[in-house]
């Protein structure tokens, strides 16, 4: 079968370790008709838009996007194109699956678990404003539909993967409306899924648990902002954003992409590793059945991860972000 997929390749490092994941992609043989499209910087220096029509038309008619790093500027500039992305094609549910991949050093072992974060309100939408000089108050929105909605993401995860336990992560203590509703919503989606196991953390004491045991941990339940926080923590468990993916999930697309930043610094050196739009890619492709082809590469990655003849700087290596990628495709055909 053939697919056609939107690719975003963003700007910074995202070109890189975009051409590199394709050429990974193009090896294991899954049919591929990419459409290629501008966000962020480079959108905005072309067309005057960091989300073009074109963009969110293509998506739309494709259902399927891959997509790079694109820079988000702080304090300033225009506003984040992530967050705009998930608003306007309404990708309610972020993914993040957190594994130790092998020969990549950690902290930590044998970690195994699923961050779920909801992706559009809360005090991550950006909704800000100043009162008076001096003043800035920022809206924490918290909907019943939208708890609901990824509370019953989560579960449904959980039980079609064979996971174990949700476990929701909240501030309600302080915030007893807003986080409140959240766990009122948690709570009546787990009395609906008897057989998978339902508990609660205060966010501050769960990160304490994380950095001390995170086996005790399988499917982490978080609003939008907490789980931004708590989904880069689980990342540092395993070795750091570099190695893990994520996927923004709607009812009608879904946009897979590497959950790291454009990295400007080291654009255009071929220094930067591609190992985490790898990672989002194989979920895009578990998500449009070709299981098989994920299958592989995730056995090719794992191969020559374990081998440590090529590895990118991140990893302790030498190799130029292409030359992994080949490394790779290599022991594809192996």
């Amino acid at each position: 079968m053939k697919h056609t997929i939107t690719l975003i390749p963003g700007d910074g490092i995202g070109p890189e370790v975009t051409e590199a994941v394709v050429r990974i992609l193009n090896a294991s043989g899954v049919q591929i008709e990419w459409e290629p499209q501008l966000a962020g910087v480079l959108a905005l220096e072309r067309t005057g838009h960091t989300l073009p029509v074109d963009l969110l038309d293509s998506i739309r008619r494709n259902k399927v996007a891959l997509k790079g790093p694109v820079t988000t500027p702080i304090a300033e500039g225009f506003t984040s194109v992530n967050v705009g992305l998930r608003k306007a094609l309404d990708l309610f549910a972020n993914l993040r699956p957190v594994w130790n991949l092998p020969g990549v050093d950690s902290r930590f072992q044998g970690v195994d678990l699923v961050v779920v974060r909801e992706n559009t309100e809360d005090l991550y939408a950006g909704l800000e404003h100043q009162v008076v000089d001096g003043v800035v108050e920022s809206l924490k929105i918290i909907t019943e539909r939208a708890s609901t909605r990824i509370a019953q993401f989560a579960f449904s995860h959980a039980r079609r993967h064979g996971r174990r336990k949700v476990t929701a992560i909240h501030k309600a203590n302080i915030m007893k409306l807003s986080d409140g509703l959240f766990l009122e919503c948690s709570r009546r989606t787990a009395r609906e899924y008897a057989d998978i196991k339902y508990d609660e953390r205060i966010v501050d004491a769960a990160c304490m648990h994380l950095v001390i045991n995170p086996a005790q941990f399988d499917v982490l339940l978080l609003p939008n902002l907490y789980g931004d926080i708590v989904s880069d923590l689980c990342a540092g468990l395993v070795g750091g954003l570099g190695v893990v993916g994520a996927a923004n999930l709607g009812t009608e697309v879904a946009v897979f992409e590497a959950v790291h930043g454009s990295a400007p610094d080291i654009a255009g050196k071929l220094m930067a590793n591609p190992t985490a739009l790898l990672l989002s890619a194989v979920l895009m492709l578990e998500h449009i059945d070709e299981r098989d082809a994920a299958r592989r590469i995730m056995h090719a990655l794992g191969a020559v991860l374990s081998a440590g003849a090529v590895r990118t700087r991140d990893l302790g290596g030498a190799a130029s972000t292409l030359e992994f990628a080949d490394a790779v495709c290599r022991a594809l055909a192996d």
